[in-house]
């Protein structure tokens, strides 16, 4: 029976059992931001003009890239070691104690004295987008490169950086330090980002990008930053950069997959299938958006799901494009999707 046999029959075990035992084995080890998201909607910013605005609904859900690609990919019965920063106050004990009940291991999460754990007011307009409110210094951006020592990870499979050009600190020089030493390591590296903060372009981030197996951009975080319009373009330059795949997230058209077949470095195992090197996978039908949080973050979790599991690039981008459309049913960036089963209901419905 092969690894990925094993892990399969492990998945319904108690997932607090790799928490308690402090097994120093992981699928997954993200990295980024774990903060609480406060949204509140149907809204949009004038309700800054009112003195009062009643809202159907305001609700309180752990947020940030880091821990929401974390419980997505606990809740697909993978083993996560999150590596983040928050406060040693309310908010920061609620992710703390949160992601144990997940059974993310929170050993690499730090509690730093002084700091404020990260909270967004994130208004939500009637079409299900969004509009944050951040606290410039709360612990979203305090995200350190210094907390990354690929030595002392638990053995995975995935390094998962949540999202590029969120965290300051993490500069091009010490991307590509981590990323290079997780490749050496045996590491595939993966990578999500955001709108760049600085103008950036792909010319000036390649050096850590040539080292980044898949990333996943959504349309306008990747017309940012390359300066291009059209999806294949866009594609062709981020692989040209040196990234052996890029899962473009499309929204309501789906995601457009273009991978580097012939750079027997980047994704190992996971490419020796692949006979096409383009796929265009349509978003689910007949979805209609509550809440746009945390789509990006799904999808990116779920795809990690199907690599970890040898399925091919297409099937990772139906599967990633059902989470998604699961995500976006309700208020809060992990409230709909619960497990595996809302998944396989919608593609088995598609196939």
């Amino acid at each position: 029976m092969s690894q990925m046999d094993n892990r399969e029959n492990e998945q319904n075990k108690d997932k607090r059992e790799y928490v308690l035992t402090g097994e120093r084995e992981a699928d997954v080890v993200v990295v980024g931001a774990a903060i609480l998201d406060i949204p509140a909607g149907p809204v949009d910013a004038s309700v800054f003009g009112s003195g009062s605005h009643p809202v159907e609904a305001i609700r309180m859900h752990t947020g940030g890239d880091a821990l929401n690609e974390s419980i997505i990919l606990a809740r697909m019965g993978k083993r996560v070691h999150l590596i983040s920063r928050v406060g040693e106050d309310m908010a920061g004990r609620f992710i703390v104690e949160q992601c144990r009940r997940e059974g993310i291991d929170v050993s690499g999460i730090k509690q730093i004295p002084g700091l404020d754990t990260g909270i967004n007011l994130v208004l939500i307009s009637p079409d299900g987008e969004r509009s944050f409110v951040t606290a410039a210094s709360g612990s979203l951006r305090k995200q350190k490169p210094s907390d990354v020592v690929i030595s002392e990870l638990p053995k995975a499979k995935i390094l998962m950086l949540a999202s590029i050009f969120v965290y300051p600190e993490f500069t091009v020089a010490e991307m590509e330090r981590i990323f290079r030493e997780a490749k050496a390591a045996g590491y595939l590296v993966c990578a999500d980002m955001t709108k760049c903060k600085h103008n950036e372009t792909l010319e000036e981030i390649a050096p850590a990008l040539c080292y980044v197996d898949v990333i996943f951009p959504n349309l306008e975080e990747a017309q940012k930053v390359s300066g291009l319009e059209e999806p294949d373009e866009i594609a062709e330059a981020f692989l040209k950069a040196g990234v052996g795949t890029i899962a473009l997230k499309l929204g309501s058209r789906g995601c457009l997959i273009r991978t580097d077949r012939e750079n027997t470095s980047k994704g190992g195992v996971y490419w020796r299938h692949e006979i096409e090197d383009r796929w265009e996978i349509p978003a689910v039908p007949g979805i209609t958006p509550v809440d746009t949080t945390g789509a990006g973050d799904t999808f990116a979790a779920a795809f990690l799901t199907g690599l970890l599991e040898e399925k091919t690039l297409a099937e990772c981008g139906r599967m990633a494009n059902a989470a998604a459309s699961v995500t976006i049913s309700e208020f809060g960036a992990t409230t709909a999707l619960k497990d595996r089963d809302q998944i396989n209901a919608l593609l088995s419905v598609k196939d």
